[in-house]
């Protein structure tokens, strides 16, 4: 299993930080949500917080990510978990990726997404249609 974190940053206005990959890597070109492998010795929540410090350049308290759902593929070794998060110090700027941008739920919709990604849209999209 290779666990991988994401995480939802929601600007209280109805929208979400997305980041396009390289387009050099695998999934090249593709919009995600920010994060990445968690290291040894780390739990994923510090493994949030230090990628999201390395691709965005902000500061995120651990106690400021919630837990919100995980996907996986039956072939597919990776298991990719997605917090939300509210509160950061610092304004978002792409350090490791081809661009970010903040959608609204509808627009991530219509981004092309890694297969992973999409059913950790949905299920942000449905907490959040709850909550409203």
């Amino acid at each position: 299993m290779i666990p991988v974190v994401a995480a939802a940053l929601l600007d209280g206005s109805g929208h979400v930080l997305m980041q396009q990959r390289r387009f050099s890597g695998r999934h090249g070109g593709l919009w995600e949500f920010p994060g990445g492998k968690v290291e040894p010795g780390e739990t994923p929540a510090q493994a949030l917080v230090r990628e999201l410090g390395e691709e965005l350049g902000i500061t995120v308290d651990p106690g400021a990510i919630e837990p919100l759902t995980f996907a996986a593929l039956p072939d597919d070794p990776v298991v990719l978990m997605l917090y939300t998060c509210t509160r950061w110090d610092g304004e978002p700027v792409c350090l490791d990726g081809e661009a970010i941008g903040w959608f609204t739920l509808d627009q991530i919709f219509a981004l092309p997404m890694p297969p992973l990604d999409v059913p950790l849209a949905r299920a942000l999209n449905n907490v959040i249609a709850t909550a409203n």
